[in-house]
């Protein structure tokens, strides 16, 4: 609705079987010596493919998106920072109208709404893809749109893998 004109995302993620417990060489096909650094003990700058990926969802949003990562010594519980330019004034207000009203319409079971002060191991096991921090919504200068997202990659992950099992099987299996 409000047209996201470009945007920046930061996933704070967990540490993933990618990474050293301890300080060592990193081996791997990307040669970063970050991910070389034990998980957990370092927060640790590197790639993300989730730019790539909601331009996959979203081709509308194509080159217009672009990110990073931020593995962190946890366990579980991520959160993405999205700051978007948006194409029409808004609020803080009407954005988190916006996506609530998505989480209980179109995303319902998807994309979660919180208003409650939660942090990242409530959202251990949770089966939506990502659920909106409500409070934390930004708007500077009517335009520019911050917003955490929360999700448990594993496991909501794993949800869309269970729908699409079941989509298959429906649509095409005749089950």
């Amino acid at each position: 609705n409000l047209g996201i004109v470009k945007g920046m995302i930061t996933t704070i993620h967990d540490v993933t079987g990618t990474q050293s417990l301890v300080d060592m060489c990193d081996t791997g096909k990307k040669q970063d010596l970050r991910r070389g650094r034990s998980g957990m003990l370092n927060l640790s700058p590197t790639s993300t493919g989730s730019a790539t990926a909601i331009a996959e969802v979203f081709p509308e949003l194509k080159g217009k998106l672009n990110g990073l990562a931020v593995r962190v010594p946890l366990c579980n519980g991520s959160l993405t920072d999205c700051v978007f330019e948006v194409g029409k004034e808004t609020s803080a207000e009407e954005v988190n109208k916006l996506l609530k009203d998505a989480s209980e319409g179109p995303l319902k079971g998807i994309l979660g709404f919180e208003e409650r002060p939660l942090v990242s191991t409530d959202y251990t096991n949770d089966n939506r893809s990502g659920i909106v921090d409500s409070a934390c919504t930004m708007v500077v200068q009517g335009n520019m749109v911050k917003i955490y997202v929360w999700y448990d990659n594993e496991w909501g992950y794993s949800m869309r893998m269970v729908d699409l099992g079941v989509k298959i099987a429906k649509d095409y299996l005749g089950a």
